[in-house]
Protein backbone atom coordinates (compact mmCIF):
# COMPACT_ATOMS: atom_id res chain seq x y z
CA UNK A 1 0.00 0.00 0.00
CA UNK A 2 2.99 2.54 0.29
CA UNK A 3 3.66 4.87 -2.20
CA UNK A 4 6.76 6.87 -2.46
CA UNK A 5 7.01 10.46 -2.72
CA UNK A 6 8.42 11.32 -5.79
CA UNK A 7 11.17 13.98 -4.55
CA UNK A 8 13.85 13.01 -2.04
CA UNK A 9 12.23 11.50 1.27
CA UNK A 10 13.27 10.02 4.41
CA UNK A 11 11.74 6.64 5.24
CA UNK A 12 10.64 5.67 8.49
CA UNK A 13 9.39 2.69 10.35
CA UNK A 14 10.85 0.20 13.21
CA UNK A 15 13.02 -2.74 12.42
CA UNK A 16 11.52 -5.43 10.56
CA UNK A 17 8.88 -3.73 8.68
CA UNK A 18 10.34 -4.07 5.52
CA UNK A 19 12.28 -0.83 4.46
CA UNK A 20 15.25 -2.20 2.89
CA UNK A 21 13.46 -5.27 1.39
CA UNK A 22 11.01 -2.66 -0.86
CA UNK A 23 13.68 -0.45 -1.23
CA UNK A 24 16.01 -3.29 -3.01
CA UNK A 25 12.90 -3.91 -5.12
CA UNK A 26 11.82 -0.37 -6.46
CA UNK A 27 15.21 1.18 -6.13
CA UNK A 28 17.54 -1.53 -7.84
CA UNK A 29 19.49 1.24 -9.91
CA UNK A 30 20.60 3.63 -6.90
CA UNK A 31 24.15 4.00 -5.28
CA UNK A 32 23.26 1.86 -2.10
CA UNK A 33 25.02 2.83 1.09
CA UNK A 34 24.09 0.16 3.72
CA UNK A 35 24.96 1.59 7.27
CA UNK A 36 24.17 -1.51 9.44
CA UNK A 37 27.35 -3.04 7.30
CA UNK A 38 30.02 -2.72 10.07
CA UNK A 39 32.63 -1.81 7.51
CA UNK A 40 30.32 0.62 5.91
CA UNK A 41 29.48 2.26 8.72
CA UNK A 42 32.89 2.59 10.10
CA UNK A 43 34.24 3.97 6.58
CA UNK A 44 31.72 6.60 6.91
CA UNK A 45 31.87 7.95 10.17
CA UNK A 46 35.77 8.23 9.87
CA UNK A 47 34.85 10.86 6.67
CA UNK A 48 31.36 11.17 5.90
CA UNK A 49 32.42 12.80 2.71
CA UNK A 50 33.17 9.80 1.23
CA UNK A 51 29.67 9.81 0.06
CA UNK A 52 30.22 13.01 -2.50
CA UNK A 53 33.31 10.81 -3.70
CA UNK A 54 31.61 7.88 -4.44
CA UNK A 55 28.94 9.76 -6.42
CA UNK A 56 31.84 11.62 -8.15
CA UNK A 57 32.92 8.24 -9.35
CA UNK A 58 29.24 7.33 -10.89
CA UNK A 59 27.84 10.28 -12.02
CA UNK A 60 24.95 8.42 -13.82
CA UNK A 61 23.93 7.71 -10.51
CA UNK A 62 20.54 9.72 -10.02
CA UNK A 63 19.25 8.28 -7.22
CA UNK A 64 20.97 7.55 -3.40
CA UNK A 65 20.09 5.24 -0.98
CA UNK A 66 21.32 5.45 2.33
CA UNK A 67 19.95 2.61 4.46
CA UNK A 68 19.82 3.32 8.49
CA UNK A 69 20.80 6.56 8.12
CA UNK A 70 20.91 7.10 12.10
CA UNK A 71 23.89 5.16 12.26
CA UNK A 72 26.16 7.97 10.95
CA UNK A 73 24.10 11.17 11.77
CA UNK A 74 27.32 13.26 10.08
CA UNK A 75 25.94 12.21 6.34
CA UNK A 76 23.23 14.54 6.71
CA UNK A 77 25.86 17.30 6.48
CA UNK A 78 26.84 15.86 3.05
CA UNK A 79 23.32 14.88 1.78
CA UNK A 80 22.21 18.45 2.91
CA UNK A 81 24.83 19.99 0.57
CA UNK A 82 24.32 17.81 -2.07
CA UNK A 83 20.45 18.81 -2.20
CA UNK A 84 21.73 22.06 -2.20
CA UNK A 85 24.25 21.62 -4.88
CA UNK A 86 22.68 19.08 -7.18
CA UNK A 87 19.11 19.23 -7.01
CA UNK A 88 18.25 16.32 -9.72
CA UNK A 89 19.61 13.78 -7.15
CA UNK A 90 17.13 11.99 -5.51
CA UNK A 91 17.56 11.18 -1.94
CA UNK A 92 16.03 7.90 0.20
CA UNK A 93 17.26 7.95 3.75
CA UNK A 94 15.39 5.20 5.90
CA UNK A 95 15.63 4.98 9.62
CA UNK A 96 14.48 2.80 12.36
CA UNK A 97 14.89 5.67 15.05
CA UNK A 98 14.63 9.58 14.97
CA UNK A 99 17.09 10.36 18.25
CA UNK A 100 20.55 10.65 16.21
CA UNK A 101 18.88 12.41 13.77
CA UNK A 102 17.63 15.31 15.55
CA UNK A 103 21.27 16.40 15.53
CA UNK A 104 23.69 17.98 12.55
CA UNK A 105 21.53 19.17 9.58
CA UNK A 106 18.06 17.03 10.61
CA UNK A 107 16.35 20.22 11.17
CA UNK A 108 17.04 22.30 7.85
CA UNK A 109 17.03 18.96 5.45
CA UNK A 110 13.35 17.93 7.39
CA UNK A 111 12.68 20.58 5.27
CA UNK A 112 14.02 19.73 2.39
CA UNK A 113 13.00 15.88 2.69
CA UNK A 114 9.29 14.56 2.84
CA UNK A 115 8.63 12.34 5.70
CA UNK A 116 7.20 9.17 5.09
CA UNK A 117 6.68 6.37 7.15
CA UNK A 118 6.57 1.82 6.76
CA UNK A 119 3.74 0.49 8.87
CA UNK A 120 3.27 -3.53 9.88
CA UNK A 121 1.65 -5.59 7.20
CA UNK A 122 -1.80 -4.15 6.28
CA UNK A 123 -4.55 -7.07 5.93
CA UNK A 124 -5.12 -5.79 2.83
CA UNK A 125 -2.09 -6.18 1.38
CA UNK A 126 -1.66 -9.87 2.88
CA UNK A 127 -5.40 -10.84 0.80
CA UNK A 128 -6.06 -14.11 1.37
CA UNK A 129 -3.15 -15.00 3.58
CA UNK A 130 -4.11 -12.68 6.22
CA UNK A 131 -5.59 -14.88 9.36
CA UNK A 132 -6.93 -12.77 11.83
CA UNK A 133 -6.34 -15.27 14.62
CA UNK A 134 -2.27 -15.35 13.52
CA UNK A 135 -2.53 -11.98 13.51
CA UNK A 136 -3.66 -11.46 17.23
CA UNK A 137 -1.43 -13.86 18.06
CA UNK A 138 1.98 -12.61 16.74
CA UNK A 139 1.28 -9.36 14.98
CA UNK A 140 1.85 -8.23 11.09
CA UNK A 141 5.26 -7.08 11.34
CA UNK A 142 6.80 -8.65 8.26
CA UNK A 143 10.05 -10.22 9.79
CA UNK A 144 7.75 -11.77 12.45
CA UNK A 145 4.72 -12.81 10.07
CA UNK A 146 7.18 -14.46 7.05
CA UNK A 147 9.76 -16.03 9.99
CA UNK A 148 9.94 -19.78 9.50
CA UNK A 149 9.38 -19.77 13.63
CA UNK A 150 7.44 -16.27 14.28
CA UNK A 151 6.97 -16.72 17.88
CA UNK A 152 11.13 -17.36 18.31
CA UNK A 153 11.38 -14.46 16.12
CA UNK A 154 9.05 -12.23 17.90
CA UNK A 155 10.56 -13.45 21.29
CA UNK A 156 13.57 -12.00 20.28
CA UNK A 157 12.40 -9.12 18.70
CA UNK A 158 12.76 -6.73 22.07
CA UNK A 159 15.38 -7.86 22.88
CA UNK A 160 16.99 -7.36 19.83
CA UNK A 161 16.19 -3.51 20.21
CA UNK A 162 17.81 -3.43 23.85
CA UNK A 163 20.75 -5.39 22.34
CA UNK A 164 21.51 -3.44 19.00
CA UNK A 165 19.82 0.03 19.74
CA UNK A 166 19.43 0.75 23.07
CA UNK A 167 22.79 -0.86 24.64
CA UNK A 168 24.90 0.08 21.79
CA UNK A 169 23.95 3.87 21.20
CA UNK A 170 24.19 3.79 25.33
CA UNK A 171 20.77 5.37 25.24
CA UNK A 172 20.21 4.38 28.89
CA UNK A 173 22.88 3.65 31.80
CA UNK A 174 20.79 1.23 33.22
CA UNK A 175 19.65 -1.69 30.51
CA UNK A 176 18.30 -3.87 33.63
CA UNK A 177 16.20 -0.69 34.59
CA UNK A 178 15.05 0.06 31.32
CA UNK A 179 14.10 -3.93 30.79
CA UNK A 180 11.94 -3.91 34.01
CA UNK A 181 10.31 -0.13 32.37
CA UNK A 182 9.48 -2.25 29.13
CA UNK A 183 7.51 -5.25 30.74
CA UNK A 184 5.86 -2.00 33.46
CA UNK A 185 4.67 0.16 30.61
CA UNK A 186 2.74 -2.99 28.44
CA UNK A 187 0.15 -2.82 31.52
CA UNK A 188 -0.69 0.44 30.53
CA UNK A 189 -1.23 -0.75 26.61
CA UNK A 190 -4.39 0.16 25.70
CA UNK A 191 -5.15 2.08 28.38
CA UNK A 192 -4.81 5.85 29.61
CA UNK A 193 -1.06 6.61 30.49
CA UNK A 194 0.03 7.87 34.13
CA UNK A 195 3.73 7.86 34.22
CA UNK A 196 3.61 8.22 38.08
CA UNK A 197 2.19 4.37 38.44
CA UNK A 198 4.64 3.18 36.07
CA UNK A 199 7.54 5.04 37.85
CA UNK A 200 6.40 3.59 41.29
CA UNK A 201 6.06 0.16 39.11
CA UNK A 202 9.77 0.40 38.17
CA UNK A 203 11.12 1.77 41.12
CA UNK A 204 12.53 5.23 39.39
CA UNK A 205 11.92 8.32 38.95
CA UNK A 206 9.11 9.79 36.87
CA UNK A 207 11.86 11.71 35.12
CA UNK A 208 13.55 8.99 34.41
CA UNK A 209 10.32 7.04 33.12
CA UNK A 210 9.75 10.25 30.59
CA UNK A 211 13.24 9.79 29.08
CA UNK A 212 12.17 6.01 28.66
CA UNK A 213 9.13 6.30 27.17
CA UNK A 214 10.31 8.84 24.50
CA UNK A 215 13.64 6.40 23.43
CA UNK A 216 10.15 3.93 23.11
CA UNK A 217 8.60 6.88 20.94
CA UNK A 218 12.10 7.66 19.12
CA UNK A 219 12.49 3.70 18.13
CA UNK A 220 9.23 3.95 16.69
CA UNK A 221 8.33 1.08 18.85
CA UNK A 222 5.31 2.76 20.78
CA UNK A 223 2.79 5.59 20.20
CA UNK A 224 0.76 7.56 22.18
CA UNK A 225 -3.40 8.67 21.26
CA UNK A 226 -4.79 11.98 22.71
CA UNK A 227 -7.86 12.76 23.50
CA UNK A 228 -10.49 14.50 21.07
CA UNK A 229 -11.44 17.53 22.78
CA UNK A 230 -12.70 19.49 20.20
CA UNK A 231 -16.06 21.54 20.84
CA UNK A 232 -16.22 19.46 23.78
CA UNK A 233 -19.88 19.66 25.47
CA UNK A 234 -18.62 17.44 28.57
CA UNK A 235 -15.54 16.99 31.05
CA UNK A 236 -13.27 14.97 29.12
CA UNK A 237 -10.08 12.83 30.80
CA UNK A 238 -6.86 14.85 30.11
CA UNK A 239 -4.00 11.47 29.82
CA UNK A 240 -3.27 10.35 26.33
CA UNK A 241 -3.22 6.75 25.19
CA UNK A 242 -0.49 4.44 25.31
CA UNK A 243 0.21 2.24 22.58
CA UNK A 244 2.76 -0.39 21.06
CA UNK A 245 3.36 -0.55 17.71
CA UNK A 246 2.31 -3.71 16.85
CA UNK A 247 -0.25 -6.46 18.55
CA UNK A 248 2.23 -9.18 18.44
CA UNK A 249 5.43 -6.98 20.12
CA UNK A 250 2.90 -6.00 22.66
CA UNK A 251 1.70 -9.89 23.47
CA UNK A 252 5.29 -10.12 23.92
CA UNK A 253 6.57 -8.02 26.51
CA UNK A 254 3.39 -8.33 28.51
CA UNK A 255 4.20 -10.85 30.99
CA UNK A 256 0.52 -13.29 31.54
CA UNK A 257 0.28 -15.52 34.26
CA UNK A 258 -2.75 -17.31 36.23
CA UNK A 259 -4.48 -13.93 37.15
CA UNK A 260 -4.26 -12.36 33.85
CA UNK A 261 -7.22 -13.13 31.55
CA UNK A 262 -7.13 -14.49 27.89
CA UNK A 263 -10.17 -12.51 27.26
CA UNK A 264 -8.56 -9.25 28.65
CA UNK A 265 -4.55 -9.82 27.05
CA UNK A 266 -6.73 -10.25 23.61
CA UNK A 267 -9.17 -7.36 23.87
CA UNK A 268 -6.07 -5.36 24.09
CA UNK A 269 -4.42 -6.86 21.00
CA UNK A 270 -7.39 -6.47 19.21
CA UNK A 271 -8.13 -3.17 19.91
CA UNK A 272 -3.87 -2.61 19.33
CA UNK A 273 -4.40 -4.21 15.53
CA UNK A 274 -7.39 -2.12 14.90
CA UNK A 275 -5.03 0.80 15.86
CA UNK A 276 -1.91 -0.05 13.98
CA UNK A 277 -4.08 -0.34 11.02
CA UNK A 278 -5.34 3.12 11.27
CA UNK A 279 -1.83 4.54 11.80
CA UNK A 280 -0.97 2.71 8.44
CA UNK A 281 -4.20 3.72 6.87
CA UNK A 282 -3.43 7.66 7.84
CA UNK A 283 -0.10 7.44 6.97
CA UNK A 284 -0.56 5.96 3.55
CA UNK A 285 -3.43 8.58 2.80
CA UNK A 286 -1.15 11.47 3.33
CA UNK A 287 -4.25 14.15 4.06
CA UNK A 288 -3.39 15.15 7.20
CA UNK A 289 -6.23 13.20 9.17
CA UNK A 290 -5.12 12.38 13.20
CA UNK A 291 -6.24 9.25 15.35
CA UNK A 292 -8.10 10.46 18.47
CA UNK A 293 -9.63 8.49 21.40
CA UNK A 294 -12.58 10.42 23.39
CA UNK A 295 -13.21 9.77 27.22
CA UNK A 296 -15.42 11.75 28.99
CA UNK A 297 -14.42 11.57 33.13
CA UNK A 298 -18.07 10.10 33.64
CA UNK A 299 -16.34 6.43 32.05
CA UNK A 300 -18.37 7.06 28.24
CA UNK A 301 -15.44 5.95 26.03
CA UNK A 302 -15.17 5.88 22.65
CA UNK A 303 -11.76 4.15 21.26
CA UNK A 304 -10.24 5.86 18.35
CA UNK A 305 -11.83 9.34 16.79
CA UNK A 306 -10.13 9.74 13.17
CA UNK A 307 -10.36 13.55 12.58
CA UNK A 308 -9.33 15.42 9.02
CA UNK A 309 -10.04 17.58 6.33
CA UNK A 310 -12.50 15.23 4.66
CA UNK A 311 -13.16 12.53 7.51
CA UNK A 312 -15.04 12.67 11.06
CA UNK A 313 -15.19 9.01 11.85
CA UNK A 314 -15.56 6.75 15.40
CA UNK A 315 -14.47 3.59 15.98
CA UNK A 316 -15.59 1.28 18.62
CA UNK A 317 -14.22 -2.08 18.77
CA UNK A 318 -15.80 -5.16 21.05
CA UNK A 319 -13.91 -8.30 22.07
CA UNK A 320 -17.11 -10.33 21.59
CA UNK A 321 -18.89 -12.64 18.83
CA UNK A 322 -22.57 -10.54 19.83
CA UNK A 323 -23.15 -7.49 20.58
CA UNK A 324 -26.26 -5.18 21.48
CA UNK A 325 -27.21 -2.03 22.29
CA UNK A 326 -25.37 -2.10 25.75
CA UNK A 327 -22.12 -2.38 23.39
CA UNK A 328 -23.50 1.41 22.14
CA UNK A 329 -23.15 3.33 25.10
CA UNK A 330 -20.08 5.09 23.87
CA UNK A 331 -21.01 6.01 20.52
CA UNK A 332 -24.30 7.01 21.11
CA UNK A 333 -23.11 9.57 24.03
CA UNK A 334 -20.46 10.72 21.01
CA UNK A 335 -22.90 10.73 18.42
CA UNK A 336 -25.44 13.48 20.57
CA UNK A 337 -21.78 15.75 20.81
CA UNK A 338 -21.19 15.42 17.21
CA UNK A 339 -23.79 14.46 15.09
CA UNK A 340 -21.60 15.05 11.69
CA UNK A 341 -19.65 12.20 12.72
CA UNK A 342 -20.12 8.68 11.08
CA UNK A 343 -20.02 5.99 13.89
CA UNK A 344 -19.32 2.11 13.50
CA UNK A 345 -19.11 -0.61 16.43
CA UNK A 346 -16.35 -3.12 15.31
CA UNK A 347 -16.77 -6.83 16.83
CA UNK A 348 -15.83 -10.34 16.22
CA UNK A 349 -19.35 -11.45 14.61
CA UNK A 350 -19.71 -12.49 10.88
CA UNK A 351 -22.84 -10.20 10.00
CA UNK A 352 -23.26 -6.41 9.24
CA UNK A 353 -25.95 -5.22 11.46
CA UNK A 354 -27.55 -1.60 12.45
CA UNK A 355 -28.85 -1.31 16.25
CA UNK A 356 -30.65 1.48 16.88
CA UNK A 357 -29.19 3.28 13.66
CA UNK A 358 -25.52 2.37 14.40
CA UNK A 359 -23.59 0.29 12.11
CA UNK A 360 -21.99 -2.78 13.35
CA UNK A 361 -19.07 -4.23 11.27
CA UNK A 362 -17.25 -8.00 11.50
CA UNK A 363 -13.44 -6.12 12.21
CA UNK A 364 -12.50 -9.08 9.63
CA UNK A 365 -14.10 -7.52 6.65
CA UNK A 366 -13.52 -4.28 7.90
CA UNK A 367 -9.29 -4.55 8.31
CA UNK A 368 -9.35 -6.71 5.31
CA UNK A 369 -11.10 -3.87 3.06
CA UNK A 370 -9.04 -1.08 4.41
CA UNK A 371 -7.03 0.46 1.98
CA UNK A 372 -5.52 3.99 1.40
CA UNK A 373 -7.67 4.61 -1.73
CA UNK A 374 -11.23 4.05 0.14
CA UNK A 375 -12.70 5.75 3.00
CA UNK A 376 -13.13 4.40 6.17
CA UNK A 377 -17.13 3.26 6.12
Amino acid sequence: MFKAPAGSFFLFGPRGTGKSTWLRQTQAEALWLDLLDPEAQRLHQARPERLRERLAAEPGRTTVVIDEVQKVPALLDVVHALVEQRPQLRFVLTGSSARQLRRGSWNLLAGRLVEASLHPFMAAELGDDFRLEEALRIGLVPLVWEAAEPGETLRSYASLYLREEVQAEAMVRDVGAFARFLEAISFSHGSLLNLSEVARECQVSRKTVEGYLGILEDLLLAFRVPVFSRRAKRQLVAHEKFFFFDAGVFRSLRPAGPLDGAEEIEGLALEELVAQHLRAWLAYRREGDRLFFWRTRAGREVDFVIYGPRTFVALEVKRSRQVGACDLHGLRAFQADYPEASVALLYLGAEVLRIDGILCLPCDSFLRRLTPNQSLL
